[in-house]
């Protein structure tokens, strides 16, 4: 099994580009299903999770195509027809979100088996509302050893989707399936991060109707049929501010490109309270920091445009350097500390209770051998790793290569020490 190992202490300087943004291509992928003709999606990352993606929709019988084009790596996914409306539990138990091709299958075929996605190591997440939302919009929903068996042979028809919390998951689910439900269908309470503004651009350029997304209230009219479409993907804004924490974290200067300052103001504002400098740009932003010593600030997960949660544990590692305390309240995912006792093999100082960590900045850290819990987990034990003295090597990167595309590449050309290490034991930089 592969491992990251990074010699900390050396300072940033260079330019990152940001990829296409994970969480919006694999919904985009799941669209493909609802429509006969090809749609092809420029700024596509390539990553574990696209990949699992690809396996998946190639067994529903979409052709997937992965090329350079002129607007750099692209996919052209093409369904001609559904050869199989069943996505099995060792396909869909290998990345949550590939249950998202169960409202497309029902919407397109008028039925489909679809494996549960199983648990998470950051919380349960139920898939109840998904399930619900399709039960609105008409779908006979019945749970069986494990497997959804959703129906709808007459066809989808629109309906009211109120949901009792925000989830970005099924506001994408729900509009999946109703635009090709029959009538108008009404989100309320939906979702407001910018991956539903970038499927809804796609389905609009597919032909659907839809209206309001980004907003708390989306409006969609559904539509007989869609065809196929050309799409960029959006700047992966989670990627984004892992970057910029990790040049913090690290000191230096680092420009980053090909992303917008929008998606992360959040966090940008505590990144200048905690004394970094942040200058903005047209396309993307410069992060510097030069000696100076961090401040502490406090932080709250919240849904977009709060401060996202999927940047909670990178802030974590920033501030284990921090002159003071800081308090990081985790408002969306139960079990999401889980690297808070892998920061601390690297020195820092934190205590967790429920859903809060306070974490008392620390003189400096020191490398040593530690374990990647989830995606995010282990990213922020990369950063930590940057400022800390010697070695630190990050084992289980799977999780890594799930969500961030040529990482090594990219800290590398900007003068990390950074390399990984294959599981037969050879470093590769």
């Amino acid at each position: 099994m592969d491992r990251i190992a990074i010699t900390g202490g050396a300072r940033l300087h260079g330019e990152i580009p940001i990829s296409g943004a994970k969480n919006s291509a694999i919904k985009l992928m799941a669209a493909s299903l609802l429509t006969d003709e090809p749609l092809r999606l420029t700024n596509m990352p390539r990553l574990a999770d696209t990949r699992f993606l690809a396996r998946l929709l190639q067994r529903l019988g979409t052709e997937v195509i992965e090329q350079d084009g002129p607007d750099g790596t692209e996919t052209v996914l093409h369904t001609r027809e559904i050869v199989s409306a069943f996505a099995s539990y060792d396909l869909v138990r290998q990345m949550r979100a590939s249950f998202n091709v169960l409202g497309p299958l029902i919407a397109r075929t008028g039925h489909a088996k679809v494996s549960l996605p199983g648990g998470c190591t950051i919380g349960a997440r139920p898939v109840d509302l998904h399930l619900e939302a399709l039960r609105a919009l008409g779908a006979s929903i019945d749970l069986h050893e494990g497997y959804v068996y959703a129906q709808a042979p007459r066809g989808l028809t629109g309906g009211r989707i109120a949901f009792p919390f925000v989830s970005v998951g099924a506001t994408e689910h729900a509009m999946l399936a109703a635009v090709l439900a029959k009538g108008e269908s009404v989100l309320q309470n939906a979702a407001c991060e910018p991956e539903l503004g970038d499927l809804a651009d796609c389905l609009n350029a597919m032909g659907a109707k839809v209206s309001g997304a980004g907003t708390s209230t989306i409006l969609i009219q559904g539509v007989d049929r869609l065809h196929g479409a050309t799409h960029p993907v959006i700047a992966d804004r989670i990627e984004t501010g892992t970057y910029a924490l990790a040049a913090a974290m690290a000191g230096g200067e680092v420009r980053l490109t090909r992303t917008r300052c929008d998606f992360i103001d959040s966090l940008l504002d505590k990144m200048v309270e905690a004394g970094v400098e942040v200058t903005r740009h047209a396309d993307g932003m410069t992060i510097k920091r030069n000696g100076a010593r961090l401040q502490a600030v406090e932080i709250e997960t919240d849904p977009y445009p709060g401060f996202a949660t999927d940047l909670q544990a990178q802030f974590m590692a920033l501030m284990t350097l921090a002159d003071g305390e800081s308090v990081i309240k985790e408002t969306i995912f139960e079990n999401r500390f889980m690297h808070a006792p892998e920061l601390a093999r690297l020195g820092a100082d934190i205590s967790v209770s429920g859903g809060e960590a306070r974490v008392r900045g620390v003189g400096s850290l020191e490398g040593a051998p530690v374990m990647a819990t989830d995606l995010r987990a282990s990213v922020s034990l990369v950063i930590a790793a940057l400022a800390a003295g010697g070695e630190t090597t990050v084992s289980r990167v799977y999780h890594l290569d799930r969500g961030f595309e040529r990482l090594e590449e990219k800290l590398g050309a900007c003068g990390a020490d950074i390399r990984r290490i294959k599981g037969d034991g050879e470093a590769e930089e």
